[in-house]
């Protein structure tokens, strides 16, 4: 309950940006309510007096004014159905927008802890869950409250015994909400979980399609997707079980309550404790008084629905950011100098397994100066290079560029200063310029165009229908790998970086285009700290420092000279390379 209750106190806040537009929304109800409860009175007035004693000119002022009545029931139900959608998006927008800036601030290990299709879930169908509720709830129970309240007044008004007899029953009616309420969070709980779930498997399916295609694996994804499918079968069955049980049972209520104002009222009406007029009123009134009722009990599944999609919104809002220093320093260039003294890290607070990736890791890169790694699998290379950019954090010891310790930049300053280009280049589903664009959103056309030129692909570009206005596809999709690789080296380009980190930026291309980008690579390498990954000896050849990097942490280093006379394990690895050649 105390949980609950938390919730909502978040969840009112949203409604403020909004405040003028709800007001009108809730006055708006709070009229329909008055009139839905005029309607029965002035029907008795008419039935008790007018019609009786033949006052025809009153009885037309009486259906004149429930006509105004009922057009400006139709103008606010429109103010109802429109403004009240215009708040519950907007809220929704606002959410996204504050769970979109979140993600952006999340430490890379959340990802990989997470999958892509259970954050769109979150971002998608829980919000969408949230809006109708910022919607429907307050309008939906301020109503509902308002007319039974009302109704009840006026019931008392019109007999005291008889109304007491029908609201008796009303607390074995709350007395069973209350006890289906924790059923009901539970299975709209693992409903949401099983909709996440089936959402990133089909994510994942459609990413990889070409894969399961190559390999024929089509049926085995369907199988996969299968079991998710019935899972989520299911979860929505033991859903749907608890929501027939409720609303039948609540249906039966509704139904009881109107045979207990047939009966009691036939009684009262026979004995003469009550006249025609009165027992038709009465029988008005409770017709809209079980109309709220219903209508509490239906959007009870929408409160379970949108608080539940709102609890898995404030538990993504409240997974912990990338730590930045209390007064972190801001530092507009770097001159490259890096020193890995004693780092240790695993990816254990990640979800992985203890085992420490490196160990005791010692290397100095001098400003200007290119330092290549290399060494078997799993040696710890490319999680080197994410350390520098302070994707994870290490453990023990210290990063230092230019004698800063990199927990104490800001993560925007240390950032500012990388480039990174990887052997898996990712485009994004736009044009060509925007991509380019990465490397330096203030950069002139005319700059990101040098920068493709520097990068040997500025005439690929032209020759394409749109120029750099073409869209790349999702992923990159409509350009080849020595083509996305390109447009990476041209982001880097733009950047202007004092550090580049290149990893494995060629493995994956042929020879042919391999040469043609490390012709782009020594360019953008030059002047510039480089740290280098490579599994193809022949690209580090000229690398000012060599470091043989193995799960037991430095093997050896030297230039590429010096570790060929040593013959040791870069020798071995080396001429097993070329043994074919």
């Amino acid at each position: 309950m105390k949980k609950q209750k938390n919730l909502i106190a978040r969840f009112i806040p949203y409604y403020k940006p909004h405040l003028a537009l709800f007001s009108a929304d809730m006055v708006s109800a709070l009229v329909i309510a008055a009139i839905n409860l005029i309607y029965p009175m002035i029907t008795r007035q008419v039935i008790n007096d007018y019609v009786p004693n033949k006052l025809l000119p009153a009885m037309l002022v009486a259906f004149a004014a429930l006509l105004g009545l009922y057009l400006l029931k139709a103008i606010l139900n429109f103010v109802l159905q429109y403004w009240g959608h215009l708040v519950g998006t907007r809220m929704q927008a606002d959410m996204r927008a504050q769970l979109f800036a979140k993600l952006e601030r999340l430490p890379f290990g959340y990802f990989d802890e997470h999958k892509t299709g259970s954050i769109l879930s979150r971002l998608t169908n829980d919000l969408f869950e949230v809006a109708e509720l910022a919607h429907h709830g307050p309008e939906d129970i301020f109503l509902s409250l308002i007319t039974i309240i009302g109704s009840f007044i006026l019931l008392l008004y019109i007999n005291v015994p008889l109304t007491l007899i029908v609201f008796a029953f009303i607390p074995f009616i709350v007395a069973f909400f209350m006890f289906t309420r924790r059923r009901f969070k539970e299975s709209s709980q693992k409903l949401r979980e099983r909709t996440a779930e089936i959402n990133a498997d089909i994510e994942s399916a459609i990413s990889g399609v070409r894969v399961s295609r190559a390999y024929t694996a089509e049926e085995h994804e369907m199988q996969k997707f299968s079991v998710g499918n019935q899972n989520f079968v299911q979860a929505s069955g033991k859903r749907y079980k608890v929501m027939g049980e409720f609303f039948s049972s609540m249906q039966f209520f509704m139904d009881f309550m109107y045979l207990v104002v047939l009966v009691a009222g036939g009684l009262f009406f026979y004995f003469g404790k009550i006249d025609s007029a009165d027992f038709f009123t009465y029988i008005l009134y409770i017709s809209t008084l079980i109309s709220p009722i219903r209508v509490l009990t239906t959007i009870y599944e929408q409160i379970q629905s949108g608080m539940t999609g709102f609890k898995r919104f404030t538990e993504l809002l409240d997974a912990e950011e990338e730590p930045e220093a209390e007064n972190a320093i801001t530092v507009p260039a770097l001159r490259g100098d890096i020193e890995f003294e004693n780092v240790s890290f695993s990816y254990r607070n990640h979800g992985s397994a203890d085992r420490y990736v490196i160990k005791n890791f010692s290397m100095h890169v001098p400003s200007g100066k290119t330092v290549a790694l290399v060494g078997p699998s799993g040696g710890g290379k490319t999680t080197i290079c994410h350390l520098i950019p302070r994707f994870y954090e290490i453990e023990d010891g210290a990063i230092r560029i230019d004698g800063y310790d990199i927990r104490a930049l800001s993560r925007k300053s240390l950032r500012g200063n990388i480039a990174i280009v990887q052997q898996d280049v990712y485009l994004f589903n736009g044009t060509v310029e925007e991509n380019i664009a990465y490397g330096d959103f203030s950069a002139t056309p005319e700059q990101i165009r040098e920068a493709a030129k520097k990068a040997n692909i500025h005439e690929y570009i032209m020759s394409l229908p749109n120029g750099y206005q073409t869209n790349v596809g999702e992923r990159g999709v409509k350009l080849s790998g020595g083509q996305k690789q390109r447009i990476s080296i041209a982001r880097a380009f733009l950047k202007d970086p004092p550090i580049l980190i290149l990893d494995e930026a060629t493995s994956a291309l042929d020879n042919a285009t391999e040469m043609l980008i490390q012709e782009s690579l020594s360019s953008l390498s030059h002047g510039r700290t480089v740290l280098v990954v490579a599994h193809r000896l022949s690209t580090i050849k000229n690398a000012d420092n060599i470091l043989v990097v193995t799960q037991d942490g430095v093997a050896e280093q030297g230039s590429h000279e010096q570790l060929m006379a040593r013959g040791g394990l870069y020798k071995t690895l080396y001429e097993y390379q070329f043994k074919n050649l």
